[in-house]
C-alpha cells in the first residue's frame, strides 16, 4: 500500500501586493480630462458632476477643473437611503 506522510501547513505565502486603492486627487487641487481621481473596489464613493466612473470603479475627470467631495443622500436597491461621498470637478 502506498502512503504519503503528512504535509504541514505553510506559512509563507501571502506575500501579494497592495492594491494601491483609495482617493489620488483630494479636494482643491487642479485636474486635467482623465485623470484618476480615487481609485476603489464597489463604488463607496459616487461619481459627480464632470466626472465619469470606470468598469472598476474607479472616478476619473471628465473635464479639466477643480476637485471638490461632497456627502450625498444616495437611495439603495432596498430603498433605504445612505450616505455616500461624490466626487465632483467643476
Amino acid at each position: 500500500m502506498s502512503h504519503v506522510k503528512a504535509g504541514g501547513s505553510s506559512k509563507n505565502i501571502h506575500n501579494n501586493a497592495g492594491a494601491r486603492l483609495g482617493v489620488k486627487r483630494f479636494g482643491g487641487q487642479k485636474v486635467r480630462t482623465g485623470e484618476v481621481l480615487v481609485r476603489q473596489t464597489g463604488s463607496t464613493k459616487v461619481a459627480g458632476p464632470g466626472t465619469f466612473i470606470s468598469r472598476n470603479y474607479t472616478i476619473h475627470a471628465a473635464q479639466d477643473g477643480v476637485v471638490s467631495f461632497a456627502k450625498v443622500k444616495k437611495g439603495s436597491f432596498t430603498g433605504k437611503t445612505v450616505q455616500r461621498t461624490q466626487v465632483s470637478v467643476s
